[in-house]
């Protein structure tokens, strides 16, 4: 096991990380912008390094600061989260160079999976089933018009290297395909330096529903259960849910099956997590993150396993230790994002917290690094808290969530709390019935 982790992020995610490296008796080291210097994960991490100023490129994207953070406190193990650094090959590569264990994937299916084209096309050699869509890269509006006959309308224009709905737009008849993949291709260019893009054919009434997994160095692989993740605000989600309620353990266990087969071909390692569309009890593959999820505790709340932990003794060259039969689904767990936004506007609100509290009780979770008299700073994503919720039932961990979000008190600054107690109430949300697109017209109906 590693003597010293390091944690290349932060936020709610490495206190996430350290948590779970304490309880595992491995030494954490946090590093941090200036605008983070009393972060939470910095006081209680076992030593810290500032690694530059506020801005991320400058900081949390900074490699050589990372890297000689690591060497002059003999971490040897980094562990990069989510976003920032965790999906960049060549970061991984430079780390494993540097003879530091990479907490995560191989630099080669982080490559793989990371170029949406090359993911589609390895999936659908392995046998899982995809959106219909382009055979590869568009390269002209020619091709994307013809493209959009074939599969027929309306079609999504995605960017090959995105993600977050950046570089995607929908085109609903032949007119609107040459606008919306210009749009595109600078969208993807500006954002990740890459304007290819793709087609599929856009759904109309799809479910996100996304399946978690791990897998060690030895060929094991297992899946813990999907989650949906159906609510989202222009393709950011807000709340999840484990696991789905338009899905049954049958569907579930098929697709799992399928996954986890396709996974141990390819010799994946480490978490990962794969997303489909579901509609008319049909799955279609749209991506892979090779990383840990922003949603991952409403997956350790029904499965009981803590996935940090288990992406750590991957890493360390341990075996997962059980097989698929031995992982149990158990209840139903609901995580609202809790974001520093106008609940209206979605204009963020960094400042000050003058007061917090957290809520608790039986079945309660909240991953947040907030306190009292903490300053929220501007230059970062603005999630601030993570509600988990657990119940034997559905209907038992929505009651704990409005008994929850009801308790939840963030003061000082605008949060989207009262957007989570409008959606907790609602009878579709309540029934489960929703799409991809139900969240969109709820948010338009509360501006009305």
């Amino acid at each position: 096991m590693f003597g010293k982790v390091l944690i290349a992020n932060r936020g709610e995610i490495a206190l996430r990380i350290h948590r779970a490296c304490q309880e595992m008796g491995v030494r954490t080291v946090a590093v941090h912008s200036t605008a983070d210097a009393n972060a939470m994960h910095v006081r209680l991490a076992d030593e810290s390094v500032c690694i530059g100023p506020p801005p991320a490129r400058d900081s949390y994207l900074n490699v050589p600061a990372i890297l000689s953070a690591a060497a002059i406190t003999g971490a040897d193990a980094i562990h990069p989260g989510y976003g920032f650094l965790s999906e960049n090959a060549e970061f991984a590569e430079i780390v494993e160079a540097h003879g530091i264990a990479f907490i995560g994937p191989s630099p080669s299916h982080i490559r793989m999976m990371g170029d949406k084209i090359e993911a589609k096309r390895t999936m659908a050699r392995l046998g899982v089933p995809l959106v219909p869509g382009s055979d590869g890269e568009v390269t002209s509006v020619e091709e994307a018009e013809a493209t959009a006959r074939r599969i027929g309308f309306p079609v999504l224009i995605k960017a090959a290297a995105g993600g977050g709905g950046r570089g995607m737009k929908v085109a609903r008849r032949v007119e609107e395909v040459g606008e919306a993949y210009r749009v595109a291709r600078a969208e993807a260019k500006a954002a990740f330096g890459n304007d290819a893009v793709y087609m599929e054919k856009y759904l109309d009434r799809p479910r996100h529903i996304e399946l978690q997994v791990l897998a060690d160095t030895y060929g094991n692989v297992v899946h813990f259960g999907e989650r949906d993740c159906s609510l989202q605000r222009r393709h950011q989600k807000l709340v999840e849910e484990a696991g789905s309620p338009a899905l049954d353990a049958a569907a579930r266990d098929a697709l799992g099956a399928r996954v986890t087969k396709a996974l141990a071909e390819i010799g994946y390692r480490n978490a990962g997590t794969l997303e489909f569309l579901w509609q008319d009890g049909q799955f279609a593959f749209i991506e892979m993150n090779t990383r840990l999820q922003v949603e991952h505790p409403v997956t350790e709340m029904v499965c009981g396993i803590d996935l940090v932990r288990e992406q750590v003794r991957i890493a360390a060259g341990q075996k997962l230790g059980y097989g698929q039969e031995e992982v149990r689904f158990d209840g139903h767990a609901i995580e609202c994002r809790i974001t520093a936004e106008d609940p209206d506007t979605f204009m963020p609100t960094p400042g000050r917290v003058h007061a917090y509290h957290a809520p608790g009780g039986l079945g309660v979770r909240v991953d947040s690094a907030l306190y009292a008299g903490y300053s929220v700073p501007p230059h970062y994503d603005s999630l601030v808290a993570k509600l988990v919720v657990h119940g034997t039932t559905r209907p038992q961990a929505l009651a704990r969530l409005k008994r929850a979000l009801d308790e939840f008190v963030i003061d000082g600054i605008s949060t989207t709390l009262p957007l989570h107690r409008r959606i907790a109430e609602d009878p579709e949300f309540a029934a489960g019935d929703y799409t991809i697109h139900w969240l969109e017209r709820f948010v338009a109906r509360g501006a009305a």
